[in-house]
């Protein structure tokens, strides 16, 4: 596997990236969100893209990690558009300083779980062409069996510590379920850009919402029976076929 390279985009993202393993006549981009709270491991979906042909990134939001900044300042996916600039306007390869500059031809989200607004409501954005959803978060007001919302943001603080860096500003913004809600902007999402991936027996997310939410906007919506809260590692290897040819309508 290749050893994943580093940048910054909007001075405060740090994000590891791959470029293409090949040469193609069109500039692929792949923007990987990530769930959260989670540890950072993309390098194999990273190698995964690499390898068909796309520029991989994978960001770090504000406020985690890496990242400068404080998390929930601002909702997720103005990090992603932050990125999705950064690439015309040029970043550097901070291991050997080399400067890059994109040009994209197609550039596709990968939005699991707490990334999923990331790259649901990223998807209004123009810019962006396709984005591909694993059991994402619709409705913060749903409950949750297994991670109800005052459950998860302690989870979030006590375990991951100052993987993590957000107050209680920004925790109550999530709890209000107006922030960051995908739910909030239906009429402004193009149902036709997103696939979207989830399973019946997901506590961490339940799929009716999701559902309903994919009805609404006309999304495409492959429902597993089961598969609990998915991994968008296994459904991306598994499911290329389909993703692949959804990337290409």
């Amino acid at each position: 596997m290749p050893q994943t390279l580093r940048t910054r985009f909007a001075k405060d993202i740090v994000a590891e990236f791959l470029p293409p393993a090949r040469k193609s006549k069109r500039q692929k981009v792949v923007i990987i969100c990530s769930g959260a709270p989670s540890v950072p491991k993309a390098a194999e979906l990273l190698s995964f893209f690499s390898k068909k042909g796309f520029w991989a990134f994978a960001l770090r939001y504000r406020g985690t990690w890496e990242s400068d900044g404080v998390f929930l300042r601002k909702p997720l996916d103005e990090d992603v558009l932050d990125v999705v600039s950064g690439l015309s306007k040029g970043f550097t390869s901070l291991r050997d300083g080399k400067k890059i500059k994109l040009k994209p031809d197609e550039v596709v989200i990968l939005a699991p779980s707490f990334g999923g607004p990331a790259g649901i409501l990223a998807s209004r954005d123009p810019r962006v062409d396709k984005v591909v959803c694993v059991s994402p978060v619709v409705d913060w007001l749903a409950p949750s069996k297994a991670e109800p919302m005052d459950f998860f943001l302690k989870f979030m603080r006590e375990a991951f510590g100052n993987g993590y860096r957000f107050g209680k500003k920004e925790a109550a913004k999530l709890r209000s379920g107006n922030f960051y809600s995908p739910l909030r902007h239906v009429k402004e999402i193009d149902g036709s850009k997103l696939l979207m991936f989830h399973a019946k027996d997901d506590e961490s997310v339940r799929w009716n919402e999701v559902a309903k939410f994919a009805k609404a906007t006309d999304a495409t919506l492959k429902l597993l029976k089961k598969g609990g809260h998915l991994n968008s590692g296994k459904i991306v290897r598994k499911y290329w076929q389909q993703i692949g040819k959804f990337l290409k309508e």
